[in-house]
């Protein structure tokens, strides 16, 4: 497999559509992004800020999804996206396995520097707020944790790189990762916020080759339910 020409497909070669809004469309769309990203965010910190082992987190995180998702689709048309055949550059295919790899590259990333924020004293601070988000785990029901964990990775993208990205006619993927980094900041939890960087970026640049939201749920998705499983592993 060509690596190089893989990577450059998925996160760069911007493949040719024609996806503009009318300009009272964008206006519209824009207001709407806005509303919904404010209301996402108040849902965000509440959700995260309730007590581990609450009965009141499950509906809390399935009402965030809610907002992500009605905000996604109130905005506007949203669109899968495709990416260049690898082996025939000239025809063009739904992206699933390239996502898919950049995934578990980045579970790779991010389970180096959990093993190293475990093994370094002076990273205690960020030990504490991984363990934060883990006694969520710890005191829920996994199966439940895992649909909604994919419910709101789902969501997230759906609205993040679906409509937000749309909403910003310029440096769409700079200003969509600061808005889901923003957005995040809420729950007051620094690694998170910190993910929420990196996966921001990586999705933008996605959306940004691809023209859709598929190829950054199926990264969103391999990296949120991979880090549900390996972190506790790691700091269990």
């Amino acid at each position: 497999m060509n690596l190089p020409a893989l990577v450059r497909r998925s996160l760069w070669d911007v493949v040719p559509r024609d996806q503009r809004d009318t300009p009272q469309g964008l206006r519209r769309r824009q207001w709407v992004t806005a509303g919904f990203l404010v209301l996402g965010a108040a849902a965000l910190a509440i959700s995260l800020r309730i007590e581990p082992g609450s009965i009141w987190f499950y509906p809390a995180s399935t009402l965030l999804a809610f907002v992500w998702i009605v905000g996604a689709f109130a905005s506007g048309r949203l669109h899968l996206g495709r990416i260049a055949d690898l082996e025939e550059p000239q025809t063009f295919e739904r992206p699933v396995v390239p996502p898919f790899l950049l995934g578990a590259a980045m579970v790779a990333l991010f389970v180096v520097g959990a093993l190293l924020v475990r093994g370094l004293a002076f990273l205690q601070p960020l030990e504490d707020q991984i363990r934060n988000v883990l006694a969520i785990a710890d005191n829920g029901s996994l199966p439940i944790l895992v649909v909604i964990t994919a419910l709101n990775g789902i969501a997230e993208e759906l609205f993040f790189r679906g409509a937000a990205y749309a909403a910003i006619p310029r440096h769409p993927v700079v200003w969509t990762t600061v808005a889901y980094t923003v957005a995040t900041l809420a729950t007051g939890n620094v690694m998170l916020s910190f993910a929420a960087v990196l996966l921001g970026a990586v999705a933008g640049l996605q959306r940004r080759a691809s023209g859709g939201i598929l190829a950054p749920i199926i990264t969103h998705l391999t990296w949120s339910i991979s880090m549900l499983f390996l972190l506790p592993a790691i700091f269990g």
